[in-house]
């Protein structure tokens, strides 16, 4: 089970589990969720309504044990930067390759699984076309780019098989 031992949390709630509760339903996938620890209103909604989809799941807008089985892994994408050669950084490379001509203009030259200065380069103009904070750093706040085109985010183009454990 990829969610267990997690509090129940509701509205008013913060913190980590509320972040990992927002990245599972960003996961079913509700990209309007936005991953920032903050259990509120729009939180509620979304925990309503994949509730709603998933019989015979209580709707009260609560996350308690039911509800994290029922949803994804939550669990944080790795973070990515300069001099990482973990595997996502492969799939991570291709995403800024396909993309780079016609969105955010900068690709990572080589295609190799090494996270070296112009895959950071791209990274940065990525981050600048989806307006978020450009630091060369893929964590969650990159991930959660939208990839308008094809009506998903970064994190699920690149493969949820590389959340960390």
């Amino acid at each position: 089970m990829p969610n267990v031992n997690q509090p129940t949390i509701e509205l008013g709630a913060k913190g980590e589990a509320v972040k990992r509760a927002q990245r599972a339903l960003r996961r079913t996938p509700n990209l309007s969720v936005v991953v920032d620890g903050v259990f509120g209103p729009a939180t509620e909604q979304a925990v309503k309504a994949f509730q709603e989809s998933s019989p015979p799941l209580a709707v009260d807008g609560i996350v308690g044990p039911a509800t994290w089985s029922a949803l994804p892994d939550g669990g944080p994408m790795p973070v990515l930067k300069e001099g990482s050669k973990l595997d996502a950084v492969l799939p991570l490379q291709e995403v800024l390759a396909n993309g780079a001509a016609g969105q955010w203009g900068k690709g990572p030259v080589e295609i190799d699984g090494e996270f070296g200065p112009h895959t950071r380069a791209s990274v940065e103009a990525f981050q600048k076309w989806g307006h978020v904070n450009v630091d060369g750093i893929v964590g969650d706040q990159t991930w959660d780019v939208s990839l308008h085109a094809m009506s998903s985010d970064l994190e699920t183009a690149v493969g949820l098989q590389y959340i960390a454990g």
